[in-house]
C-alpha cells in the first residue's frame, strides 16, 4: 500500500468506528491495522483529519474519499469496505449506524450491490 493508500483505508475505518463513538476497542483495532501495515504515521494523520470534531468533518472526509478510494478499481474499493466490515464484525457486533455508513460508502463509490452480495456470503 502507499501512504495514500494506508491514509484512505485507516480514515475509512475510523470514520465508520466514529459513527457510534469511537471505544477503546476500536482504538486498539486500528491501531493493530496500523501496526500491520506499516501506517502509524498515516493512523495520526487519520485523527489529524477528523480533528475531535467527526460530525463536522464528515463530508470533509466523503469529499477526500471520492478523491482517492472512489478512484480505484472495484475489487480495491470492494476489498477495502470489506475488511472494514470485517474489523467492526471482530468487535462481537456491527452496529446498525456502522452498517448504514458503510453501505453509504458503497453507494458513493458504486460497489453497493457487490458488496452486499459479498458480505452475505458464509463464512468459509
Amino acid at each position: 500500500m502507499t501512504s495514500e493508500q494506508k491514509k484512505a483505508f485507516l480514515l475509512l475505518k475510523l470514520v465508520i468506528f466514529n459513527y457510534h463513538g469511537l471505544d477503546d476497542e476500536e482504538k486498539k483495532i486500528l491501531e493493530d491495522t496500523a501496526v500491520k501495515i506499516d501506517g502509524l504515521a498515516e493512523l495520526k494523520w487519520a485523527y489529524d483529519f477528523l480533528e475531535d470534531d467527526f460530525y463536522a468533518n464528515l463530508d470533509k472526509a466523503r469529499a477526500f474519499f471520492s478523491e482517492t478510494i472512489g478512484t480505484y478499481d472495484q475489487d480495491t474499493k470492494l476489498n477495502y469496505l470489506n475488511m472494514v466490515w470485517d474489523a467492526t464484525k471482530s468487535k462481537g457486533y456491527i452496529s446498525e449506524m456502522e452498517a448504514t455508513g458503510i453501505l453509504k460508502m458503497a453507494k458513493d463509490w458504486g460497489v453497493q450491490k457487490e458488496l452486499l452480495a459479498l458480505i452475505r456470503k458464509p463464512a468459509q
